[in-house]
């Protein structure tokens, strides 16, 4: 019985002088912290600029295939034929797309699709998409 007495006496003294000051809290925080803040607002402000230079488009649709190798090979033949065009491969589960080109209008994409087709004689349309645009080649955006 004095050991269960005493047992309770300790818990409840631990417990009585466990926080002395009930007003107040006193936080250390470690400086790496505002370093880390500072980055991720350097990563916020430059994936936001980033997404001001994307505007809805257009975009030629080469490929639509469940094998990497075949994407590959044809955004290679795409640039080989075509170096002025900056092709995208896309993973759309099961399909690997291959776009290219970003055109502002349907009518800038039109000359390359007969071109296109010389190569990939099928599949080859003009989609609307989100496309890239350079603020230096574009002036106006």
């Amino acid at each position: 019985m004095k050991y269960i007495i005493t047992c309770t006496l300790l818990i409840l003294s631990h417990v009585l002088f466990a926080q002395t000051d009930s007003n107040s809290i006193v936080v250390h925080k470690d400086p790496r912290i505002d370093m880390l803040v500072k980055k991720q607002i350097q990563i916020n402000e430059f994936t936001t600029r980033d997404a001001r230079s994307r505007v809805p488009g257009f975009r030629i649709l080469v490929l639509s295939t469940n094998d990497r190798n075949k994407a590959n090979s044809a955004k290679a033949k795409i640039y080989q034929e075509f170096p002025e065009l900056k092709a995208y491969l896309m993973y759309q589960s099961p399909y690997i797309k291959l776009k290219v080109g970003d055109f502002k209008t349907r009518e800038e994409a039109e000359p390359y699709i007969t071109d296109i087709q010389r190569f990939f004689p099928t599949g080859v349309y003009i989609v609307r998409d989100v496309i890239e645009v350079n603020p230096d080649k574009s002036g106006s955006l």
